[in-house]
């Protein structure tokens, strides 16, 4: 096989996996209701399920790292994928025994094996051709990421949310068998769908263990942490990296109180356009549904804005410096917050919105910028990266502090702050040469 060719079809491999991580990563959120009930979770706890994502990106980004430097990345994604089988297993014992301390372990072996495969299929699609033309590269694998998550919460709705959840007090009402055979049935929701998870990605695995991939590793050097740390440009992105996060997922998290702050609903219902589209989206009339429900169906545009930004940031970081898209990208989230800021309603609304499809090419390029002209590094370098994805878990509760304290408006000048950083280390890479891919 020809060296194009084998770079080829090794890309779309690890597309796949792109692909995986991203539907796995939102479907586990269709689980929440169904483990609020199942283990009679307070919020706090259910909240913890996320805790438990990030947390393995921050525990084993850089183990993971170290592992793929021993044993080299096809062994490495082998290894990732059979954790994140693994992970999806234990789902059944933990909700035939209702244990919620079983579930978390699960999640986060689950998550442990998404860290793995971060790790290893980022820099490994960065090097899968030219070094120029590595950011858009990343960029189209990150699309397809982008693509699984916008999947994801239909086929949750379709396999994990499809009958009618019973309340806590509506579960306290039933009687022993009645109860207990609707626990049965509650447990089976959750198995099901994991069990068949486990089975498919056993199944790309063993795709992995008899493709030929092109070996990515030097065995004679793959360098130090001293050297990575040394390395000013990586560090640079290292903090790129988790300032985007944060600010991507703090934004998300907080667009449903953020609209209701702004009384948006009385203006969602009294625009016939608006209205057409919550309804559509709701497939019932809106007057039938809360607050939060109206408000939340927008947050599709902002998510789903991530899948069309990456496959067009993909063609343009292959004709504009990369550096420049991602300045450019950056300078527009910070004007379309500060449009928000300074405006109400539906303006407020969309320019807060329309951030999510300028935060799409961000992700992969500060990554392919952080690890340009580092050769063996990139493992280390991957593994710092990814770890710094821990940026989610600390930036989203420092900003709802600020809220709590200043207001919305108020509070987002802080994530301008955060898209400063980002333009600043676009702006400083954007001499770097042109894609030729």
């Amino acid at each position: 096989m020809s060296e194009k060719k084998l770079y080829r079809s090794s890309f779309i491999l690890l597309t796949l996996l792109f692909f995986l991580w991203g539907f796995i990563t939102v479907l586990v959120d269709s689980l929440i209701p169904r483990l609020r009930e199942l283990f009679t979770l307070s919020y706090f706890q259910a909240g913890l399920v996320q805790f438990a994502f990030f947390g393995a990106y921050f525990l084993l980004s850089i183990p993971a790292s170290y592992i793929l430097s021993k044993i080299g990345y096809k062994k490495g994604i082998i290894f990732g994928l059979l954790t994140m089988a693994l992970g999806c297993l234990l789902f059944y014992p933990a909700a035939s025994y209702r244990v919620f301390g079983i579930f978390m372990l699960a999640y986060f072996i689950l998550a442990g094996g998404m860290t793995i495969l971060q790790v290893a299929a980022n820099p490994f699609v960065a090097v899968l051709g030219s070094e120029e033309g590595a950011s858009s590269r990343l960029n189209l694998s990150q699309a397809f990421n982008s693509l699984g998550t916008a999947i994801a919460p239909a086929v949750g709705a379709l396999f994990i949310l499809s009958d009618t959840i019973k309340s806590k007090d509506e579960i306290a009402s039933l009687t022993g068998i009645v109860k207990d055979s609707y626990l049965i049935s509650e447990a089976s929701a959750v198995q099901k769908p994991f069990l068949g998870l486990a089975l498919f990605i056993i199944l790309i695995a063993g795709i992995f263990l008899f493709a030929k991939l092109p070996k990515m590793i030097s065995e004679e050097h793959t360098g130090t942490y001293a050297e990575a740390f040394n390395n000013k440009n990586l560090m640079f992105g290292v903090l790129g990296i988790f300032f985007y996060v944060g600010a991507e997922v703090a934004i998300g998290s907080y667009l449903v109180n953020y609209f209701l702050d702004m009384n948006l609903v009385d203006v969602i219902k009294e625009n016939s356009f608006m209205k057409s589209i919550a309804e559509g989206i709701l497939n019932s009339g809106i007057t039938e549904k809360d607050s939060k429900a109206i408000v939340g169906v927008f947050v599709t545009f902002y998510w789903s804005g991530a899948m069309i930004g990456r496959f067009a940031g993909a063609y343009l970081t292959k004709i504009i410096r990369p550096g420049k898209v991602l300045g450019l990208f950056a300078t527009i989230s910070m004007a379309l917050i500060f449009i928000s800021i300074s405006t109400t309603g539906l303006i407020s609304m969309w320019s807060i919105l329309a951030v999510g499809l300028f935060n799409s090419i961000m992700f992969p390029t500060i990554f392919t910028l952080a690890i340009e002209g580092i050769g063996d590094l990139k493992p280390k370098a991957s593994g710092l990266l990814c770890m710094a994805i821990v940026g989610g878990a600390i930036v989203p509760p420092f900003y709802g502090l600020l809220t709590d304290n200043v207001g919305f408006k108020s509070a987002l000048l802080f994530i301008v702050i955060c898209y400063g950083y980002i333009l600043w280390y676009g702006y400083k890479n954007s001499k770097n040469k042109l894609q030729n891919v």
